[in-house]
């Protein structure tokens, strides 16, 4: 698997996805109203904080790493096709190094819904835990009850 920042085309890519059932809530909006919005990796801000993973080049998935004051957020997408497939595990085990290199002295958290079981699970076999009791948020896809979970 290799890695690299997000390309136009990349971008184009991840907002054709499509996800089903209760997943659809993580199909993102068409790629021309990301970039009107600057929202995500449209944020010109942002967008070096994004990077995606490929394999065969072709994108299995992408992720968001944001340096905080003393810890670092990591957010995580995944191709639909290649969902349940072990590929989520794979990108965040190459992300983990990645942070340790850019962050050397800041742990790694995410927040996941807490029906998202397939998610928790991929996280786990990741090395997180989950850090404290499920908390409300509110985020740009809606209202939402998460969990946050830290890198061991």
């Amino acid at each position: 698997m290799t890695n690299r920042y997000l390309t136009e085309q990349d971008k184009k890519e991840i907002c054709s996805w499509k996800y089903e059932n209760e997943y659809s809530i993580y199909t993102l909006p068409s790629y021309e109203e990301i970039k009107k919005l600057q929202t995500g990796f449209m944020n010109p801000e942002k967008e070096n904080n994004y990077r995606a993973f490929l394999t065969d080049d072709q994108i299995v998935g992408y992720i968001n790493l944001m340096e905080k004051e003393t810890e670092v957020f990591i957010g995580i997408g995944v191709h639909p096709d290649c969902c349940g497939q072990g590929y989520g595990k794979k990108i965040l085990d190459e992300s983990i190094i990645i942070s340790k290199e850019l962050y050397p002295d800041k742990p790694l958290y995410l927040e996941v819904r807490t029906w998202n079981k397939r998610a928790i699970k991929c996280y786990q076999s990741a090395g997180f835990i989950i850090d404290g009791n499920a908390f409300e948020r509110t985020t740009e896809i809606g209202k939402g009850i998460f969990f946050r979970m830290i890198k061991i």
